[in-house]
């Protein structure tokens, strides 16, 4: 049996039960032996039902005395009751819509249970996970038991079971690919222990050591894979556009603006003027808070590539947002003599046409586009200057055929969701980073008020909006969905419209939302920003770049079911101006987890520790907007938690590379690299 051998070759692994290990992402013995448990139940010492305490979550092992299941006064939803006993205490389980409980929960079968003790009348125990105990499998009591990731068709004494087997078959074959020099030097335990370690912990301190191990060798492998990547940019030759030195147009542009740049600013243009300079292909992410700037310092960038002589392309996830920079950049640069053009699906064919047109032959200077400019009609005549904003909504093949487009140009992506460092080294470990960590002068901090509903809280608010609009000032009610959802008790843009209009009489109301045509979308926010609207309903399609510095009020409905981050853009959206400025988080009765979103943006308006909260509460994926597969996808590692041991492994990558930049003295680290990371990364041809 080797490593790479399909699980169907273990002993009791059939077709079907095969196909469900490949549900969990589980095809190879080696996929086995790295499918940890996502926790452990210490049953060596089990509480006992007479001890059960409310609003604990607990391990018991007990026996089925009664079981029972019927439906409930509400449509569709059944309720399965067990009535358990271990000799001390007799205590009920709950559970709803569990379909098949009553072929397994048999009176007279010895269960463990783990789940959330409730006071409902009696104790009882609330959806607990449970698995059936019999005299096969002797290790599901008394010891520290490992609970697996379970899916359809897979018992978890079963995956127990598989999982002791494909350690026995293959915990030896593993091959250690960090270099033993690191090993040692940090005294990291063999991998095989520390593999054996987290299926079968002896105790807390062998399974953190363990589990520090593995962790490390996560993040030890991304950030040589990454540094490899960095490597292979800066080792292109020199390419077209190289050397844009800032002329006439960007000193003007510098001289004429019309308020002081900060600090952060100057130094990130700065950054950006060297890496334009310097012969090499640019690289390089800019990211910052909500108001700091961003587009400034990407209009200083644009016109140092027109001072060079070569095209730019200005890429934006939505339409609005192309709308929005393409006016706000055509305003800014026409008058220095750069030609800007928008490109949109929806532009109309002639005008299609005419840019077209114009960017072949070189006249437009500017491209401020979506996905229309990765279209094969689209050819530039120089493109020297790729600005990517909001990158984290585009994919890795979209940016790389728009790259491709010019020869080797400078890349600039941007992002206004500020990233935790430990993020930034993750994902963006092959970037340069300039930060933007100061807000410009003149901006009034916006005051964030959580209210909850209720008939007079909800007439108070819409007095304030009335009393806003009358002061010449306009306001945004953002919702969750468009129309209502029988599954999801939210509130709809498309209701909250209607009865807005009732109960705001003499107000302009307008909706906006993503299904509205492209025409629709930008005739709404034109008339928004002309202020010829007084309130705009809308969903989080206003979350980025909506620039209305006369909107003073920002009020998100059922604001705990929004993420942090996403919760900091929208208030983004208010305090663009000199007008104070208010957002409001209405909600009614949020879960735990909302209400720790709620109070997170309560207690601060510092994107940066707003991002690192929304990391530690919803993980990698959902804070850059998607999941960045094979690189965020740890099986041990946490960003949440691991920023010292990701920064030891970026120091470790660092000297290795610096040492042996083409890993010819580690062939077991450049296998894992190719066999794991290849793909992912690009690494192909670099090591």
């Amino acid at each position: 049996m080797t490593l790479s051998g399909p699980v169907r070759y273990l002993r009791g692994v059939g077709e079907a039960r095969e196909r469900a290990l490949s549900r969990l992402g589980i095809k190879t013995v080696e996929d086995l032996l790295f499918f940890f448990p996502r926790r452990y139940e210490d049953r060596r010492t089990l509480t006992r039902l007479s001890a059960l305490v409310p609003n604990t979550v607990v391990s018991v092992v007990a026996t089925v005395v009664l079981f029972e299941k019927r439906p409930t006064s509400r449509r569709g939803l059944e309720l399965a009751t067990a009535l358990l006993s271990d000799g001390s205490d007799v205590v009920r389980a709950v559970w709803f819509n569990m379909p098949r409980i009553e072929d397994v929960m048999t009176p007279g079968r010895r269960v463990a249970l783990y789940g959330r003790v409730e006071k409902r009348g009696g104790l009882q125990l609330t959806s607990p996970e449970f698995e059936i105990l019999d005299e096969d499998d002797p290790q599901s009591v008394g010891r520290i038991v490992p609970v697996y990731p379970a899916t359809a068709g897979l018992p978890a004494k079963w995956i127990r079971r598989i999982v002791q087997a494909a350690l026995a078959e293959g915990l030896s074959e593993l091959e250690d690919f960090v270099p033993l020099s690191i090993r040692q030097k940090y005294n990291l335990a063999e991998l095989s222990v520390s593999v054996s370690e987290l299926h079968c912990p002896q105790d807390r301190k062998t399974w953190l050591a363990a589990r520090n191990r593995l962790a490390f060798d996560e993040l030890f492998l991304l950030q040589t894979g990454l540094l490899l990547r960095r490597q292979r940019r800066v080792g292109v030759s020199s390419c077209r556009s190289a050397a844009l030195v800032g002329g006439d147009k960007f000193r003007s542009f510098m001289q004429s603006l019309p308020f002081q740049p900060t600090g952060a600013q100057y130094r990130a243009i700065r950054e950006i003027a060297a890496d334009l300079a310097s012969g090499t292909p640019m690289h390089r992410l800019l990211q910052g808070d909500v108001g700091s700037g961003k587009t400034m310092v990407a209009a200083a960038s644009l016109l140092i590539a027109v001072d060079g002589g070569v095209q730019s392309a200005f890429m934006v996830p939505t339409e609005i947002l192309a709308q929005q920079h393409f006016f706000q950049l055509r305003k800014t640069l026409s008058p220095l003599g750069v030609s800007v053009e928008l490109l949109t699906a929806s532009l109309p064919t002639r005008e299609k046409k005419d840019v077209l047109e114009a960017i072949s032959s070189g006249a437009a200077r500017v491209v401020v586009g979506t996905h229309a400019i990765f279209g094969s009609r689209v050819v530039f005549n120089q493109l020297g200057l790729v600005v990517v904003d909001e990158q984290h909504r585009f994919g890795v093949l979209q940016k790389n055929a728009l790259q491709a487009k010019g020869h080797s140009p400078h890349v600039l992506v941007m992002t206004a969701t500020p990233i935790p460092r430990t993020l930034t080294l993750s994902i963006y470990g092959d970037l340069d980073v300039s930060v933007l960590n100061e807000l410009p002068p003149g901006r009034t901090p916006v005051k964030t008020v959580h209210l909850r509903f209720s008939r007079s809280q909800m007439k108070h608010l819409r007095d304030f909006i009335q009393d806003t609009a009358r002061r010449g000032r306009q306001a945004y009610w953002v919702c969750p969905l468009i129309e209502e959802s029988e599954n999801l008790d939210l509130a709809a843009a498309l209701s909250r419209f209607q009865a807005l209009q009732g109960e705001l009489p003499g107000l302009r109301v307008a909706l906006l939302h993503g299904q509205l045509s492209a025409g629709e979308k930008e005739s709404v926010m034109r008339s928004f920003g002309a202020g010829d609207i007084d309130l705009l309903v809308a969903t989080s399609v206003i979350e980025v770049g909506v620039d209305v510095p006369n909107a003073t009020v920002m009020v998100i409905e059922d604001a705990a079911r929004f993420g942090v981050a996403q919760l900091h853009q929208l208030r983004g959206r208010v305090g663009r101006g000199s007008g104070e400025s208010l957002c409001v988080l209405l909600t009614d009765s949020p879960t735990p987890e909302g209400a720790a979103r709620i109070e997170a943006i309560l207690s601060t308006s510092d994107g940066f520790r707003i991002a690192e909260l929304d990391l530690r509460q919803r993980g990698p994926g959902t804070v850059c907007g998607v999941r960045q597969h094979g690189v965020t996808d740890f099986r041990v590692a946490d960003l949440a938690r691991d920023q010292k041991l990701l920064e030891l492994a970026r120091r470790e990558a660092e000297i290795l590379l610096g040492e042996d930049p083409e890993l010819q003295t580690e062939p077991l680290l450049r296998k894992a690299l190719m066999s794991r990371l290849g793909a992912t990364l690009e690494l192909a041809g670099t090591a």
